[in-house]
C-alpha cells in the first residue's frame, strides 16, 4: 500500500507564501488522485484541493480558489499545493490523501464527512499564519 508524506509547512506572516508537498512511496499506478484536507483543532477535517490524475483535472473549496493551486509531478511522485495570500484562517495541520480505489473529488471535497472516505494519509505538516 502506498505511504504519504507531507511537508512544507511553517510559520508564515498574512499575505505570505508556502509550498506543500505530499511524496508518495509508489507509482501513481496504485492511486488516481491526491487530495489535500485541513483540520485546526477541535473542528472537523475539511477538503481543500483535489487533483485527478486520469484527466488532471483539479478542484479547489471556495476559500481558497484564486490563492491555493495544487499540482503534481509524476516523475518524483510528489503532488504540491502551493498557498498564496494565506491569512490568519488558513491555520491548520494539512494532510495528503488518497485511497486504494478511484475516489470522485468532487465528492471527497464536497462532502462535510468526505475524508471518511479515503484510508491512506500522511501525518500532516503545520501551517501557522501569525504576524
Amino acid at each position: 500500500q502506498v505511504q504519504l508524506e507531507e511537508s512544507g509547512g511553517g510559520v508564515v506572516q498574512p499575505g505570505g507564501s508556502l509550498r506543500l508537498s505530499c511524496v508518495a512511496s509508489a507509482s501513481s499506478h496504485s492511486y488516481t488522485g491526491i487530495a489535500w484536507f485541513r483540520q485546526v483543532a477541535g473542528k472537523e477535517r475539511e477538503g481543500v484541493s483535489c487533483i485527478n490524475f486520469s484527466d488532471g483535472k483539479t478542484y479547489y473549496r471556495d476559500s481558497v480558489k484564486g490563492r491555493f493551486t495544487i499540482s503534481r509531478d509524476k516523475a518524483s511522485n510528489t503532488v504540491y499545493l502551493q498557498l498564496n495570500s494565506l491569512n490568519t484562517e488558513d491555520t491548520a495541520v494539512y494532510y495528503c490523501a488518497t485511497d486504494s480505489v478511484p475516489f470522485p473529488c468532487q465528492v471527497v471535497l464536497g462532502t462535510p464527512t468526505g475524508y471518511l472516505g479515503l484510508d491512506i494519509w500522511g501525518k500532516g505538516t503545520l501551517v501557522t499564519v501569525s504576524s
